[in-house]
Order: C-alpha cells, then structure tokens, then sequence
C-alpha cells in the first residue's frame, strides 16, 4: 500500500526522494520502494524519517494491511506444529492476483464458449 501520508510530508518539506533517502541512510531505490509500500518500514526507519521530515511518526505512519495465508502441510499423518507455515503477502501482490484470476476466468468463459460453438459446427457435419 502507498505511504501517502510520507509523500505528502516528504513534498511539503521540498525534498526528493533521494535527498530524503540520504538523509535517512539508503538509496533512494530503497526508500523508493518503501514510499510504495513494497518493503515494510521498520520502526527505526519511521523514527529516522519522521525526525529529518520533522514530523512525528504517527504522522506520517501508515500501517500495510497483510493477508496471512497458512498453509498445512501434514502429508505424514502426524500433526506437527513445525509443519505450519505463515506468509504475510502484501496487498498489492494479491491484487495483482486477484486481477489475473478474473481475468483467467473470462478467457475461460470465451474459450468455452468457442468450443461449444465448434462442438456444433462439427455435428452440423
């Protein structure tokens, strides 16, 4: 999820993303990235920027909502704990997922139908 309120701060003190990048100590891809909600912001980081925005961090902070998918993986028959496995996908991913199934599921709907259309044309025969 894109860091607006840190955008806007970021804008409002004049300062690029490269200047504020230097000033908290990365490259600017990596604040970059961060800005987009790509890679989580540590606390750290929040402190560091909000201080050189000077702003506080619940000014600027925004929290990524995350997807937890668990998956269970028990194939022995013996329930583990350790088997369990947690992934917290950032939103944008499973949006973009989310876009490519609908999208699978119409060219599912139009190939179908152009088979039923075939499946007649060929009894016609």
């Amino acid at each position: 999820m894109k860091k607006q309120k840190l955008i806007n701060a970021r804008k409002e003190r004049n300062l690029t993303q490269n200047e504020l990048a230097i000033m908290v100590g990365m490259s600017q891809s990596q604040y970059q990235r961060r800005e987009q909600g790509e890679i989580r912001v540590s606390e750290d980081e929040w402190g560091r920027i909000a201080k050189n925005l000077q702003k506080e961090v619940e000014d600027i902070k925004e929290e990524d909502p995350v997807t937890t998918i668990m998956n269970y993986d028990n194939n022995s028959g013996a329930y583990s704990a350790s088997n369990n496995y947690f992934y917290n996908i950032p939103e944008f991913i499973m949006k973009n997922q989310q876009d490519y199934i609908e999208m699978l599921k119409e060219e599912i709907k139009r190939l179908s139908e152009e088979n039923k259309r075939l499946n007649e044309e060929i009894n016609k025969l």
